[in-house]
Formats: structure tokens, C-alpha cells, sequence
């Protein structure tokens, strides 16, 4: 949000007043939709009703700054200043998913929607959202469902607006829709466009989306339509492609959600974006899947709980990016983690360089990538002629810093080839291309004027402006002398005691300190008083407001005639946006990759280059979890994983609660993550093989938002994974089984298990608290337990017991659950704590093996023996309690009672084991 929360006024008469209400109160309720009132030309906005609300709670943190139209108990009304606005659309639209509309006036007391945007649809607000922040990249998706044969045929079409690119494709998938979950990930879709349909399939779809926070927008049937596709593809792409001979135009679903996306957008309406759009189909295969529990799980995207830290997610710990195009490009490695061994080792390889060499790496960040603009949002601008001779500057400066960046490239290309194919070969070209574009700029524009933040086109490029512009210094050096000749007059030096100023109303005009005002008294023939203010009095002569007058008409005449030749720069430089856009991506490769550096290099401990193989074993030396380890006062104790095919793929972890198994199983997953994206890892050394997919079923949270419980989150998740999972994907699951009761939860976690195991054969991360399921490792091959340790201390007299987190992961089995432990930690009433030991005595009796801390096995108790110790129990608590006066007793009155019975039962309790074990517990 802007810093700048200063509320403004809306001030109505009575007539506006009521005017607004009744248009207000015919406005139709929509659905997840904030309406914005543009006030004062844009100056400042309005909500109202159950959005000021909103915005009174999400922007200011307060109600206090609600008012009310039409009376104390009238319409709700909040205001924002257009800094605050820009901040809060911004939030709604990219944070919180939400529809945007803004009316403005029309004619005496009507509104119309001026703009109207939506999470997947931001060209409307583009200015307002990215005028003063990282231009973000939200591509709109349709999806086209078909059910053919028992298989579900899925159609997808994606544009791009912001970066003018579509994308479509078709695949078969799964009826879980794994594929489309994967897909939705990769791209980064905040909005989907789905049939208004009531087949199971499309609420399937719909729960997908939902999952993965997009917004399903439905669209009738009769809007999914190829009809007018290739026509409408025609204006879009390049002038002269073929477009009916594209293979994509083959996809037939994907052309019929296509044309959703282009009616939803009205491209067509646009004649800006004409020719300049591509088309490529989309090859979800060629990533790693990702569903959006994993996503949520291994914590890979920034979130509005993360606050200001830049370590609560792996986003934020690599985002070390000087630039926004590659910030954006970090964003999007992040979800589409690659399945090429090449292409992961060429990322790895220009990695390892830029480790090696910190002097270059610096230079390069530091002193080029620092001052780099946004070379697409620029070329972007170009294209929409909306840019300005400004940046037509800043895109001159870039071309200027090419050589000297190409200079420190060119001597890491000599100990390494990849640096000249990445980004020496397409930074020269771009070098070459832009030279014609700034011997333009150097003839054109004044770039001493630049230099002073003043951008105007030098006179001497046109013989009407040269002409404006002599006649404009000829009245500029009048008025000079009218401030030399007021100066001998006032006897004050010029531009220091007597000062030449420009102002808004008055034009050229001369300020004196009010402590010299004085000299002004008795000269009114001579000098005319204007203003009084705080910096002093400011005055004019005759001569001088003539001068002033003639330059600022001169002045509007030379900016009209500059206006219409800046048009014509301005379009002659947008014929270089495909460079632009060429250069675009190679800077922000280039930015990423010394991001990846610069994280691997200042971690706490230095990351390592990992291994990836086309498959085999998961090796991993010390490793640690990216994030967790640069928290403040956190000492993180390094764990190895070792997950052998055919003897450990299928780990079972148990240990007690906090012990480390959620954080060893989530670093596994991340770890691998980050080197399919070509970065370092946190380890000693890794060697790992390569994931077609990272699946996970991590906590247990209601998805209340989704009307769904703890346990059918659980079952939607697992069924996914069941359902998607291949030889080749990294499963990490936590917690299993606990949203139902035990014997179910327990029953459901060995069959997912020994399905994974046995079927699905890939490598499993499986945490629990089942203590039973680590008998799978005697029953089929390939299954393995650790356990996370603990160091128990028993409870002596005068001392309780004390559990110790080693957070430590080693080979065997945990035999005992360490929740009473853990209550006890937590301080916990020490009158629950005996009785949750009492009770928990009573429900479980299990033994097992010595896991690296000796536990007593629990007595067991002959039924009979139970029975006649349950009697006596219930013999004492009945003398006891119906003992006179008890409710009044001193407590030493109340012990000696209790020493009297103990006494008299003492011969019962001495004969039964029973009793004497209660006893001991209390």
C-alpha cells in the first residue's frame, strides 16, 4: 500500500447527494467486485456501501474513517488519494484476486464504467498498477473440457497481454485434472475463463482452480467459439504469417477457448496490438508438476503473511534480481522447474562461473543491472504509443552501456563458451541493431536538456522549431535584462539577493526576501506587486510581464510543434521493440543467474554445485532447509538423506512433535526443486536424479474457503497424488490419516503407503505419528525408517522428566509418541499431564525396539486383577468423599483423612499390581 494514507474529502450538495444514491442503489450486486468513483478528474476515488467497508479495514486498519451519504445511518463512504488507490488496486487485483470496476461522471449526475479490470485482464489499469512498481505479468487462461471415449480431452488457450504472447495446447488428462493444476502453476494464471456448465466435470475443474487461487470466470457455451479465430490471429501475429497453415490451428478445443480469450479481452478493439503478438503452443511437459499443495508446502512463493522478510519463502531468499524483468523471469523459473539435463546444467554451469569470479559478478550487478530499466514495460510503451522522449532517453542510455557490459562478458567468454552463446552473441546484435537507433537520439534530442531532467528535441532539428526557438531566446534575454536592470534599481545582486523565478500563474516574475521587501515601497509606477509568501514577495514590471507573456506563447507554440515531431520519434523507435524485447531477455538470464550466485555465495553456510542424473539414488550430505537457516538466533543442524533405489526410496519418519520430520521432508523436496531450476543447493554435496513432478501432502488445515474439512483436504490431495504420481516424482507426505479417527487414519495411511510403495515405485517422504507403519519395512523392499531423536530423562522424585529435541535424523524407528512431553513443555496444568499419562497408559500398549532412547515397556494387566482394583479404588473414593464436613476441612484435616483410609486399604492395595501402578502415575 502507498505510504501516503491522508484521506481526502468528498464534499456534495444536496442535489449530487441524492443523485448518487439513486444511482448507487441501481447498480445490480456483483460478486467478489470493487466499484471505484473517480472524483475531481482522478485527484482522489470513493467507495461505497460494503467496499468502503472493505477498503476502511484492508487499506486504513479502522472504521473511524467511514462516512456516511444521505445521513448518520445513510450510505458508507470511504476516499482514497489516488497514491492510496493505486496501492489498494494493486492488492485487490494481484493479491487478493478481486474484479475491479471505476466509473467516472457522465453529464450531469451519471456514471459509466471508464475502466474495468480483472486478475487476468489489467490492461484497463496498467498505468495506475505498475506506474511507480514492477510491471507483473498475469496471462489469462480459458479451458475447453470435453469427454470422449472415458477420456478427458482438455483444450487451453492463454494470452498474454502484457507481454503479447498466446499460448495454446491440448492434452488428456486425468479426472483429477492434474495436468490442468500443473499447468495453471507453470503460468502463473490468476483468472480462468470456464463454461457456465453444470457437468461434474466442470465443478471438478472449478475446485482445481480454486485450489491454486484463480478465479474461475464463466462465460456462456456460445463464447467458446473457433468461429472468426484464424481471422482475428490474421491481425494479431506478424503481418505476412501463415496462419491457416499453423499446426496450432489443428487444436480444436484449444482454438474454441481461444476465442473466449480474445472476446473476453477485446484484443480486437486494440488496433495497437496489431501485428505484434506471437503464438507458440504450450509443452507442459517439458517442466517439472507442481500441484498447489507443494507449492504452499515447500513455501516457493512470497504471501501477505510473509510481511517485510525476504526469508519466509525461496522466492524471496533468491530474489537478489537488480532488475524487474528479472525478478519477473525468477518468478517463473520458480514454477517451471526443468526436466532437460542440458539446460539444468547450462544454468548451472554460468552459475558456478559467477561463484568463482565475485569481481565480475559485482561489476555486473552493481554497476550495469542496477540502473537497467524495464526494457519490455518500455518496449511495451513504444508499441502502445503511450511512451514519452524520456524514455526514449532511457533506451538510449541503455544502448550506450552495451559495449562496456559486453567488455566484462568478454573476458568470462574466454574461460567459458556458454557465456558467449547466453549472452555475449545476443547483446552484440542488439548492439549492432540499436547503433542506427542512437545516432537518431544524438540528432534529435537534446541530451544536455536530459542531463538537467528537461526533455525536449534540440531546435536545430527542425527549421520551425529553430526559428520558435531564436525567438524564444531573443525574449529570454529581455527578460534578463529587465532582472539586471531591476537589480541596479533595487540596488540587489540577481540570483542571489534578487531572484528570477517561473511560475505557474504569473510566468516569468522576481522574488526579493520579505526582509528586503522593504525596497519596494514608494516604486509601485515601477514594480508591480503579485504575491506574499512565506519565501517572499514576488513582483513583476511592465516590460518584464510583456517579455514573460510573448516567451510562454512562444513557448506553446514551440511544444505544439515539438509534440507532433516527438510523434514521429517515438513511432520511428518503436520499430526497434523486437530488439528491445530480445535484449530484455538476455539481461534478465543474465540477472537471475547472478541472483542465484549472489544467494549461493552469502548463505550461512556456502550452497554446492548438486549433481543431477537422468535418474537413480537421492543424495544428499548435510543438508539444510534454504530459509530456516538464516533466521535470526537459529543454530540449524544439518541432516543427510539417503534414498536408495530398491533398498530406501520409501522413507517412513517418526519422531516427536517439533522434533524436525515436517522441516527434513520439506528440505528434501526443496533441495531438489532448486536444482532442476539450475541454483545451488544447501548441502555438503548432493547428487539427486532428475523429478518429472514434487507432489505433497503437508498439513492439515480446513480449506474452509472450499467448504472442505481437514480430512477430505487430506483425501482430495492424496487422490491426486495417487492418480499422478509416476516412478519418477518426489513425494513428500506429513501427517496422514489425522482428520478421522485412529483406526482409520491409520488403516488409510498403509494403504496410500504400501500403494506408493509397492505400485507407484517412486521416492516417498512419509512422516508420521503411526508407529505401526514402520512394520512396512519388513514387508515390502524398498521401504526404510528414520526417526527424528529425543533425549527423555525419567521423572525422579523432586524433578520431572525432561524431554530434549536433538533434531537429528537417523536410521530406525521412534517406538513412542511424545505428545504428553510436549504438553509438558508447553506448561501445561501439571493435573492434565498425569492424567493424560493415566489415560494414554490405559488406550495404548505397544513395545517396540530400542531406537536410540531407552523407554520402559508398559505392564500389561490381567483383566480380573483390573476388576478388583477398580473396586477398591471406587470403595476409597466413596468413604472419602461422603466423609462429614469434608467441604469445610483444612487441607491437614483432609491429608490425615487419606492417610486413615490409606491405612485401612492398605493390605488390598499392596495385593494389586493394578492399584499400585495407578498409584505410582499420580
Amino acid at each position: 500500500m502507498a505510504k501516503d494514507t491522508a484521506q481526502p474529502d468528498l464534499t456534495l450538495d444536496k442535489t449530487s447527494e441524492q443523485g448518487f444514491l439513486r444511482f448507487f442503489g441501481s447498480l445490480a450486486a456483483q460478486e467478489n467486485t470493487i466499484r471505484l468513483f473517480e472524483r475531481s478528474n482522478g485527484d482522489y476515488y470513493s467507495v461505497h456501501g460494503a467496499d468502503a467497508e472493505h477498503v476502511a479495514h484492508a487499506v486504513y486498519k479502522t472504521s473511524t474513517v467511514l462516512k456516511h451519504i444521505g445521513g448518520a445511518k445513510g450510505l458508507a463512504t470511504c476516499t482514497m488519494s489516488r497514491a492510496v488507490a493505486e496501492g489498494f488496486l494493486r492488492d485487490a487485483l494481484l493479491s487478493r484476486s478481486q474484479r475491479i470496476e471505476i466509473y467516472a461522471p457522465e453529464g450531469p449526475g451519471g456514471w459509466k464504467v471508464s475502466k474495468a479490470a480483472s486478475p487476468g485482464n489489467l490492461q484497463e489499469v496498467e498505468e495506475m498498477l505498475f506506474g511507480a512498481a514492477d510491471m507483473v505479468s498475469t496471462p489469462l487462461m480459458a479451458l475447453r473440457v470435453r469427454v470422449a471415449a472415458e477420456q478427458v480431452h482438455v483444450g487451453v488457450a492463454t494470452v498474454d497481454a502484457a507481454q503479447r504472447v498466446i499460448g495454446v495446447c491440448e492434452f488428456i488428462d486425468s479426472p483429477v485434472f492434474a495436468n490442468v493444476e500443473a499447468l495453471v502453476i507453470q503460468l502463473g494464471v490468476r483468472e480462468c475463463l470456464v463454461e457456465a456448465d453444470a457437468a461434474p466435470e466442470a465443478n471438478k475443474v472449478a475446485d482445481v482452480l480454486r485450489r491454486c487461487l484463480v478465479v474461475p470466470t464463466e462465460l456462456a457455451r456460445k463464447q467458446f467459439s473457433a468461429n472468426g479465430v484464424q481471422q482475428d490471429l490474421a491481425r494479431l501475429l506478424p503481418e505476412g504469417a501463415p496462419v491457416a497453415g499453423l499446426p496450432e490451428m489443428d487444436l480444436r478445443l484449444a482454438m474454441e477457448a481461444l476465442g473466449a480469450c480474445l472476446g473476453y479481452l477485446r484484443l480486437l478493439a486494440d488496433d495497437s496490438g496489431f501485428g505484434g503478438y506471437s503464438l507458440h503452443r504450450h509443452v507442459p511437459e517439458k517442466f517439472m508438476r507442481l500441484d498447489s499443495s507443494a507449492v504452499s508446502a515447500l513455501g516457493l512463493l512470497r504471501s501477505a503473511e510473509d510481511g517485510a522478510s525476504r526469508t519466509m519463502s525461496l522466492q524471496g531468499l533468491l530474489n537478489r534480481c537488480k532488475t524487474a524483468q528479472g525478478r519477473r523471469l525468477l518468478d517463473q523459473w520458480l514454477k517451471q522447474p526443468l526436466l532437460s539435463l542440458p539446460e539444468i546444467n547450462g544454468r548451472l554451469d554460468l552459475v558456478e562461473l559467477f561463484v568463482a569470479d565475485a569481481e565480475a559478478r559485482d561489476a555486473l550487478r552493481m554497476t550495469h543491472l542496477r540502473s537497467m530499466p524495464d526494457l519490455k514495460r518500455l518496449a511495451t510503451r513504444l508499441q502502445r504509443s503511450q511512451a514519452t522522449l524520456q524514455d526514449i532517453v532511457r533506451i538510449y542510455q541503455v544502448a550506450m552501456s552495451l559495449p562496456q557490459l559486453c567488455d566484462i562478458l568478454d573476458v568470462l567468454a574466454q574461460a567459458h563458451p556458454t557465456v558467449e552463446s547466453q549472452y555475449l552473441a545476443p547483446l552484440r546484435s542488439c548492439d549492432r541493431d540499436l547503433e542506427s537507433l542512437r545516432t537518431m537520439v544524438e540528432t534529435t534530442v537534446d541530451l544536455e536538456m536530459a542531463d538537467q531532467h528537461e526533455f525536449v528535441l534540440k531546435a536545430d532539428f527542425d527549421e520551425g522549431l529553430q526559428e520558435t526557438r531564436g525567438l524564444m531566446d531573443q525574449e529570454m534575454s529581455r527578460i534578463n535584462a529587465e532582472l539586471a536592470k531591476a537589480g541596479r534599481t533595487l540596488d540587489l545582486e540577481p540570483q542571489k539577493k534578487l531572484r528570477l523565478e517561473t511560475h505557474a500563474t504569473y510566468g516569468h516574475c522576481l522574488r526579493v526576501s520579505r526582509a528586503d521587501a522593504g525596497r519596494l515601497r514608494g516604486r509601485t509606477s515601477t514594480f508591480f506587486e503579485l504575491a506574499t509568501q512565506k519565501t517572499g514577495v514576488m513582483f513583476t514590471t511592465a516590460a518584464l510581464r510583456e517579455a514573460s507573456r510573448a516567451y510562454r506563447d512562444l513557448a506553446a507554440s514551440y511544444g505544439r510543434a515539438q509534440a507532433a515531431l516527438v510523434r514521429e520519434v517515438i513511432k520511428i523507435a518503436a520499430s526497434y521493440s523486437p530488439v528491445l524485447e530480445a535484449l530484455n531477455m538476455a539481461v534478465a538470464h543474465l540477472d537471475v543467474v547472478l541472483s542465484f550466485a549472489d544467494a549461493s555465495c552469502s548463505a550461512p553456510t556456502p550452497y554446492v554445485r548438486p549433481l543431477v542424473r537422468e535418474s537413480g539414488d537421492l543424495l544428499l550430505k548435510a543438508a539444510r532447509h534454504p530459509c530456516l537457516e538464516t533466521h535470526d538466533l537459529v543454530d540449524f543442524i544439518a541432516n543427510d538423506v539417503e534414498m536408495l533405489s530398491g533398498q530406501s526410496n520409501f522413507l517412513v519418519i517418526t519422531g516427536p512433535n517439533m522434533g524436525g520430520k515436517s522441516t527434513y521432508i520439506r528440505q528434501t523436496a526443496i533441495i531438489a526443486l532448486m536444482a532442476q531450476i539450475g541454483c545451488f543447493v544447501p548441502c555438503a554435496k548432493a547428487e539427486l536424479p532428475l523429478f518429472d513432478s514434487i507432489l505433497a501432502r503437508v498439513g492439515a488445515g480446513d480449506a474452509q474457503l472450499r467448504g472442505v474439512s481437514t480430512f477430505m483436504a487430506e483425501m482430495l490431495d492424496t487422490a491426486s497424488i495417487l492418480k499422478s504420481a509416476t516412478e519418477r516424482s518426489l513425494v513428500v507426505i506429513d501427517e496422514l490419516g489425522r482428520g478421522t479417527s485412529t483406526y482409520d487414519g491409520f488403516g488409510l495411511a498403509w494403504a496410500i503407503s504400501e500403494h506408493i510403495a509397492r505400485e507407484v515405485g517412486c521416492k516417498c517422504l512419509f512422516a508420521t505419528h503411526f508407529h505401526e507403519l514402520t512394520e512396512l519395512a519388513r514387508e515390502l523392499p524398498g521401504v526404510a525408517n528414520r526417526h527424528a531423536m529425543a533425549s527423555v530423562t525419567r521423572a525422579t522424585e523432586g524433578r520431572r522428566g525432561e524431554l530434549t529435541l536433538l533434531y537429528r535424523v537417523e536410521e530406525g524407528v521412534c517406538d513412542q509418541s511424545f505428545g504428553i512431553h510436549v504438553a509438558e513443555l508447553a506448561n501445561f496444568p501439571s493435573s492434565v499431564v498425569r492424567l493424560a499419562k493415566r489415560k494414554a497408559d490405559e488406550l495404548e500398549d505397544f513395545g517396540a525396539e530400542d531406537a536410540g532412547m531407552q523407554v520402559d515397556q508398559k505392564p500389561a494387566f490381567d483383566k480380573d486383577v483390573v476388576a478388583r482394583g477398580s473396586r477398591t479404588i471406587e470403595l476409597f473414593l466413596q468413604e472419602f468423599t461422603t466423609t462429614p464436613g469434608l467441604s469445610d476441612m483444612p487441607p491437614a484435616s483432609i491429608a490425615r483423612r487419606i492417610n486413615d483410609l490409606r491405612a485401612k486399604y492398605d493390605q488390598e492395595i499392596a495385593s494389586n499390581p493394578w492399584v499400585q501402578h495407578i498409584v505410582e502415575t499420580l
